[in-house]
């Protein structure tokens, strides 16, 4: 599953459109994270508690919007976006969409950066659930 916040996939068509795809998760915070991050906010500095709780929250809204890509038929997602908000006191909600698209290679292969900004790899970063954040 390819995944892309923009509207097309260098290398690729798109054929179908598949539709709107939604994943999200809501998420409260514990009384050890708070405590930690109330002590660590009198000193400063990242507030890894909550930075790994945001990103357990984006990697499940994630693979929820992916399997509804996957039961739609679709190979992509084009024009991923996140957005969060607060649901109740202590709970937030990490909501990820996209429109879910099946995509064809028009010939030939995809030109892409690599990390140091250099075109003409085709570097493949497999996401440990199993879509891929590279066309």
């Amino acid at each position: 599953m390819i995944l892309v916040n923009t509207e097309t996939i260098p290398g690729q068509q798109i054929v179908a459109l598949r539709g709107l795809v939604q994943g999200n998760t809501i998420r409260a915070k514990n009384i050890g994270r708070d405590i930690g991050a109330g002590l660590k906010n009198l000193v400063g500095g990242e507030l890894t508690a909550y930075t790994e709780l945001m990103t357990e929250a984006r990697d499940e809204a994630v693979s929820r919007m992916v399997a509804q890509a996957q039961q739609l038929g679709a190979n992509a997602i084009v024009n991923v976006r996140f957005t969060t908000s607060q649901v109740a006191g202590g709970a937030a909600e990490l909501y990820a969409y996209g429109t879910a698209v099946t995509v064809q290679p028009t010939g030939g292969a995809p030109q892409q950066a690599d990390a140091q900004g250099q075109f003409g790899s085709t570097p493949q970063q497999a996401h440990p659930q199993g879509w891929n954040a590279s066309a």
